[in-house]
């Protein structure tokens, strides 16, 4: 059935169950509807929520990466924080939010940036911060900064 909406006899007939039985998912609140005069509907998000059936495609899968930067003053942290969050803000898709979060212990000059989120998004950001760091131009050139 094609339909967004339900009847009790339809649900009922779908899950192969009698219509009393329904009504007492509804009274229950097991089972979501909307009264509509003296008939109860079901929308077809909430009988799936009753079955177990998502409506949602899976779930898309999650990495998280940690990133250790040793030799890093707090100078270089401040710096280089404010550009993985700027990097991360600007390209911000709603659906599959990056969370970052940076650390810097000043005892040990030693920074880590902690990255959860889509595949794809995390290697993005790890190659801004491979590039913003690679080489003699990187932003903590001079610093002694080793890659971890």
């Amino acid at each position: 059935m094609g339909n967004d909406m339900y009847s009790v006899e339809q649900v009922a007939e779908l899950l192969g169950l009698h219509v009393r039985t329904v009504r007492g998912y509804i009274r229950a609140g097991r089972l979501r509807a909307v009264r509509i005069g003296k008939q109860y509907r079901i929308a077809r998000a909430d009988l799936d929520a009753l079955t177990g059936r998502s409506a949602s495609p899976a779930p898309a899968a999650e990495v998280s990466s940690i990133v250790q930067l040793d030799g890093v003053d707090r100078a270089a942290a401040d710096r280089l924080a404010t550009l993985v969050l700027a990097g991360v803000n600007t390209h911000h898709n709603p659906d599959r939010p990056l969370r970052v979060q940076t650390v810097h212990d000043e005892e040990r000059h030693r920074m880590k940036i902690v990255i959860l989120g889509d595949v794809a998004a995390t290697a993005d950001l790890l190659r801004l911060v491979d590039a913003v760091l690679g080489g003699d131009n990187g932003l903590l050139a001079g610093e002694g900064a080793d890659r971890g």
